[in-house]
């Protein structure tokens, strides 16, 4: 799956010039933790997320860096962080650059973005403008989504290559100790391991395999944990 399969497309978003506490109504009144920062031509300038906008002056939230905390911050970072602290328009306080993704983005490498950057959502850009957007709901709504479609029916050959596929990609899984065997669905599992969460997943990974019926296993540890 890909950004384009689970983005929202109706994006709500506000102007540069918009006041911060437009910005804030908006994000109550649209229930929603952040929204993209575009200009005239939908291009993405930032983002405002809720963390953006909790250090405050107005509700005793913003605290001067003090002590050892500004022997790493330049006068021109401390500068950006009272504007960021202080501002009254959304582009002075969005997050900017702006981490986008493109339609055809695989969700791995958003989850990764996710991740490698500790932000909730991701604009989409389709030609420089904003097309959606991709939130860590919209995955557990593509999760769901998923687990609640019935599996698909796949022949006793088709499922061993499909297990065989897995012991080749995963790390964890110890594939030349292991024997698959498939009988209309039902997977025989013979060999070693060397350990309990080696076994755990294997059998994990082979049950959630289309078309498995069930899981029969007949796995030794050599070693547990």
């Amino acid at each position: 799956m890909k950004a384009a399969d689970i983005m929202v497309k109706d994006v709500v978003s506000v102007k540069p010039e918009a006041s911060v506490r437009e910005v804030a109504s908006l994000m109550l009144e649209r229930r929603i933790s952040g929204v993209p920062v575009v200009d005239s031509e939908r291009r993405v300038l930032g983002i405002i997320s809720e963390g953006d906008l909790i250090r405050r002056p107005e509700i005793g939230t913003y605290t001067s860096p003090t002590g050892w905390l500004t022997v790493f911050l330049s006068r021109d970072e401390s500068a950006r962080d009272f504007v960021k602290t202080h501002g009254l328009l959304a582009k002075e306080v969005m997050s900017r650059p702006a981490i986008c993704v493109a339609p055809e983005t695989p969700l791995a490498d958003i989850v990764r973005l996710f991740d490698r950057h500790r932000v909730k959502r991701l604009p989409v850009v389709e030609h420089g403008r904003l097309a959606g957007l991709v939130t860590r709901a919209d995955l557990l709504r593509a999760l769901v989504a998923r687990q609640a479609m019935p599996p698909i029916a796949s022949g006793d050959q088709e499922i061993r290559e499909r297990i065989d596929a897995i012991l080749r990609a995963e790390v964890w899984a110890p594939s030349a100790y292991i024997n698959v065997q498939v009988s209309e669905g039902v997977v025989q599992l013979w060999g070693m391991v060397n350990s309990i969460a080696q076994r755990d997943a294997l059998v994990l990974a082979v049950r959630g395999t289309p078309g498995v019926r069930d899981v029969q296993q007949h796995i030794g540890c050599t070693m547990v944990g």
